[in-house]
């Protein structure tokens, strides 16, 4: 009896191993071909408050989409007027690495009132992202180590080494992911997601790097293309050390903008708080120094708003020039680098945003190449030059080469629609919201004269009245339109 018993367990654990193989092979044989990770479903199930959440498979590399998948996390909210619901819309905030999942639980804050009744407002991490296959290629304290090294007071072979660490972390952690990251791959995602939410055409609201990748989904589907707002936006055709130089000059424009709004600080106090962060900086209560890099980061992450971000620099600043007090500005600094006050980064944004753009751009310069550049990112930015002219040195060890467009982007024809872009927006210029209109003819460039990144929900009617409009209605503004921050 004992032996047929036994028996019988061992035929049961057999039929079950059987079964798990069979439907391991079912699967890969479903997501062999792109047909497969189309005619997928995505099962909605209901999560936190009034939103619902699901998970999408898309081909690792897309060349080949039988080598394996990632597993990506959607979630929406469903419209509240279902009676009148338009659609899907889809969302992006930025980055790269910028979390579209959390941007989309802030559904009711993102968007107007009228489009959040009318919209399922959607997110999708993309991979490597947030809740998406995370790669976090450093601990908390190697990003810690990572982040605070000081570009401008550190020796070669420190900064080679530290360049180095990181890119061989991410190859060890990540694998063959690491090298399908790009901004082009995910752009391939967002058309198997809308084909999943059953949208014939795509509505998009892509934020800063957003439009980098709603620019390459425009190019690459254009008979997709539903009703498109790219705001702050990237221009595809710019190089990586041409971002990094146009952006050193804009942060400097809005220093110099900040102090003239606010006439107790001089530019003189700040070049010897960051020359004190070099030699003796200040510390906290808890005795955790304020930096170069720390006080750099604080200041530039200020300079994206003009409202909050102003005032928040202004108390930082205070506090730290008259009261020797560092506490606030080591918090902007931490706040823009994800990290909480146990030294925990609570998402893998530092990490996977190197990783993207060391995939999207060609250029990939080395130390000595940096290092010859270096004069003209000083004359660009005496304050922020030397720390941003060697950012990108992580990618010249990647381990994997760049994934781009195979496709020009010049006088693209594509569906009409709607670019904007702020005048004085320190980290996308607006420049590039002008190239990125003279490459697509039949987009309407919006214009924001102003401080700050991005035009859209930051309380200009002028602007939200024309977002919505073409949301709820297909209406695109005339060219030429320019509004005024602070203006209706």
């Amino acid at each position: 009896m004992k032996n047929r018993k036994k028996l019988i367990a061992v035929a049961i654990t057999f039929l079950l191993i059987v079964a798990g193989y069979l439907v391991r092979w079912e699967q890969n044989q479903k997501f062999n071909n792109l047909r497969g990770f189309y005619s997928q479903k995505i099962k909605w199930e209901s999560c936190y408050q009034n939103f619902f959440c699901g998970s999408f498979r898309v081909p690792i590399n897309y060349d080949n989409p039988g080598t394996g998948y990632f597993t990506l996390q959607a979630i929406k909210h469903v419209a509240s007027d279902s009676s009148n619901r338009l659609g899907a819309l889809l969302v992006n905030p930025g980055g790269p690495g910028g979390s579209a999942y959390d941007y989309a639980m802030s559904a009711d804050a993102i968007v107007s009132n009228a489009l959040y009744k009318t919209f399922d407002i959607v997110g999708f991490d993309g991979r490597g992202i947030g809740e998406s296959e995370p790669i976090r290629c450093l601990t908390d304290k190697e990003e810690d180590a990572f982040i605070n090294i000081d570009g401008t007071n550190s020796s070669q072979s420190t900064l080679i080494a530290a360049a180095k660490t990181f890119a061989d972390s991410c190859k060890k952690v990540a694998g063959l992911k690491i090298g399908h990251v790009s901004t082009f791959e995910t752009a391939k995602d967002m058309d198997i997601l809308r084909a999943l939410l059953h949208e014939k055409k795509l509505n998009y609201l892509g934020k800063s790097y957003g439009t980098y990748l709603g620019a390459i989904y425009i190019s690459l589907f254009p008979a997709t293309v539903g009703k498109f707002v790219l705001d702050g936006a990237v221009d595809p055709n710019i190089s990586i050390r041409d971002q990094s130089l146009n952006q050193t000059a804009g942060f400097e424009k809005s220093l110099d903008d900040f102090l003239s709004a606010n006439p107790t600080f001089k530019k003189a106090d700040i070049q010897n708080l960051i020359e004190r962060a070099g030699i003796k900086p200040l510390k906290d209560k808890k005795g955790r120094a304020l930096n170069r890099s720390l006080l750099i980061t604080a200041i530039a992450a200020s300079l994206y708003d003009n409202g909050l971000g102003w005032a928040n620099l202004k108390l930082g600043l205070t506090n730290a020039l008259f009261k020797s007090d560092p506490s606030h500005l080591l918090k902007l600094a931490d706040d823009y680098n994800n990290r909480d006050n146990t030294g925990h980064y609570y998402n893998n944004q530092n990490d996977i945003g190197i990783a993207i753009n060391c995939l999207d751009w060609r250029s990939r310069n080395s130390f000595d190449e940096l290092t010859a550049d270096l004069p003209n990112f000083i004359k660009a930015s005496q304050t922020f030059g030397k720390y941003i002219a060697y950012s990108q040195l992580p990618c010249a060890y990647w381990s994997a080469p760049p994934i781009q467009p195979k496709l020009p982007f010049k006088d693209i024809k594509s569906p009409p629609f709607l670019i904007i872009g702020v005048t004085k927006d320190p980290a996308t210029p607006y420049i590039w919201a002008q190239n990125l209109a003279s490459e697509f003819p039949n987009s309407v460039l919006l214009t924001l004269n102003g401080e700050g990144h991005t035009g859209h929900n930051r309380g200009v009617a002028c602007i939200d009245t024309k977002v919505d409009g073409l949301f709820l209605r297909g209406e695109l503004p005339e060219p030429g339109i320019s509004c005024v921050s602070g203006g209706n």
